[in-house]
Parts: structure tokens; sequence; C-alpha cells
């Protein structure tokens, strides 16, 4: 009976070591994102696709790969993208924070400012565009890929 009782012991151990063991980190921003932005009738105004990297404790994020998949006459073929975050979560993986991302065109004074918070995989939030000849607002939502 004992023999049985730690076989059955170990096996259990072993099951929730086996479920523990996770290989993905949703705590980690680091990786390529696409983001869908909407107007307020839910229509889709941008498509983004960039690769983000942490960068330090300061909470800064380098952009890279950045691409807008939806054309739009107010960004022309060169841009600038500057990201932040804050992020804390726990050791069980639930991950929260704010996220920013600051899109400046060549052209002058246009901007495109995304403020969101992130959960996991998914930043959502709030986005506006402003500058001469273009503006707009709606909300976002970013999906690790």
């Amino acid at each position: 009976m004992k023999q049985f009782a730690w076989a059955l012991l170990l096996g259990a151990g072993l099951i929730l070591v086996g479920c523990g063991s996770n290989s993905s980190n949703p705590a980690n921003l680091n990786g390529t994102w696409k983001a869908t932005l909407v107007d307020s009738n839910n229509t889709t105004q941008f498509s983004l696709g960039m690769s983000l990297l942490a960068s330090g404790s300061n909470g800064a994020v380098s952009v890279s790969n950045f691409t807008i998949t939806s054309p739009s006459p107010c960004f022309g073929t060169a841009s600038t993208e500057t990201g932040s975050f804050s992020l804390s979560g726990n050791f069980n993986g639930n991950v929260t924070g704010t996220f920013g991302l600051v899109v400046s065109s060549t052209t002058p004074g246009i901007s495109l400012n995304l403020n969101g918070a992130a959960n996991g995989n998914t930043i959502t939030g709030t986005w506006t565009l402003s500058g001469t000849g273009c503006s707009g607002q709606g909300t976002f939502t970013m999906t690790k890929m």
C-alpha cells in the first residue's frame, strides 16, 4: 500500500511540474507586434506592424521594422518611432502596465500617439493623430505575434 501511495504522490508531482512549465513569456514585451487602429465608427484607419525591444530599466522601447500597412497621405516613406513602457506583474505571469508610442512623420508636424495598457500579449488603448491636414482619434489593439 505504501508503494502505491508513493507512486501516486510521485505521479501527481510530475503532473504539477509539467503543468507549471510554460515556455512562452507573456511578460516579455520584446517581439513582433501588429496593431489595428479604429475610429469611433469602428472603421480601421491604420494597421501597424513593428518589432519592439525593451531597452533597460528606464522604460525605453526600441522600435524597428515599423510599417504602416493602411495607406495614409499623412505618412511618407520615412518616419521616426519612439516607445515607452512601464510594466508590472506577479510570479503567476499576470502582466499589466502602461505603453506609449509616438510616430512622427518626416512631413513636418504630423504625429501619431498611442497610449495604452498592456495585459499579457495584448495592448489596448487610444490613439490620436494630429498635424497639418491630418487629424483623427480612436482606439487600438496590439497583439504580439
